[in-house]
C-alpha cells in the first residue's frame, strides 16, 4: 500500500475510476446480451430499438477512454451484421 500523502490519493482515484469503468463495461455487456436475444427470438423491431441504444452507449465509452475504439467499432460491426441478417 501506499505511504505518502500523494499515492494514497492516487490509490484511492484510481479505486473510484475502477469501479466507474466497470460499471460501463457490465452495461456495454448486457446491452449487447439484449441485442443477441432479441437477435435469436427473430424479432427485428426490437433488436432494432436494442441496437440503437447499444450504439450510443459503446461509443460513449469509448470517446471515455474505457473501451478501445478499434474494439468498440468491432463490437458495433457484429451487433449490426447480426441486426442485418434478421431483417435479410
Amino acid at each position: 500500500m501506499a505511504n505518502h500523502k500523494s499515492a494514497l490519493k492516487r490509490a484511492k482515484q484510481g479505486e473510484i475510476k475502477r469501479l466507474r469503468n466497470k460499471g460501463y463495461k457490465t452495461r456495454v455487456k448486457n446491452v449487447f446480451k439484449s441485442v443477441e436475444s432479441a437477435v435469436a427470438q427473430n424479432s427485428p423491431e426490437e433488436a432494432k430499438a436494442g441496437f440503437t441504444g447499444a450504439v450510443s452507449l459503446i461509443q460513449k465509452t469509448a470517446s471515455k477512454g474505457i473501451m478501445h475504439k478499434n474494439k468498440a467499432a468491432r463490437k458495433i460491426s457484429r451487433l449490426a451484421r447480426k441486426v442485418n441478417q434478421l431483417e435479410a
